[in-house]
């Protein structure tokens, strides 16, 4: 085999190889996000049912200004944490899409070899990027 095309070899496994890592990091921070998420959900309903539960020893207007403060802290917890998520979910959309573009990029590297240099270059591609 000549040095140009090892050389073509080692830069497609090399290239691959990042791109992996970034479709690895992917997959953690859309895990990450949704068990946040689910984490904050559950922290805003046990505030809020803490609350409710201070409010029921006050009477009359105080006790509904009081629900009503309880109400209000919950629901601008609950929109921060899906804030939050789809942010995250933003930027693992992204991540999948630089993915894809990476892989498109590694597939066209592949097309410089031939035969089964070829072939595990783009199966070796395929499996690293997911796709």
């Amino acid at each position: 085999m000549n040095l140009g095309i090892r050389v073509r070899h080692l830069m497609c496994a090399a290239t691959i190889g990042l791109f992996a890592m970034s479709a690895h990091a992917a997959d953690s921070m859309e895990k990450a996000a949704k068990n946040d998420y689910k984490a904050a959900v559950k922290q805003a309903d046990d505030n809020y049912s803490a609350a409710k539960d201070a409010c029921k020893s006050r009477s009359g207007n105080d006790k509904d200004v009081c629900m009503k403060e309880a109400k209000a802290t919950y629901t601008k917890a609950k929109a921060d944490a899906k804030a939050t998520r789809k942010t995250r979910d933003a930027h693992a959309d992204a991540s999948e899409d630089k993915m894809k573009a990476n892989y498109a990029v590694a597939k066209e590297k592949c097309d410089a070899m031939s035969g089964d240099s070829k072939d595990r270059c783009v199966k070796e591609a395929k499996t690293r990027y997911k796709q």
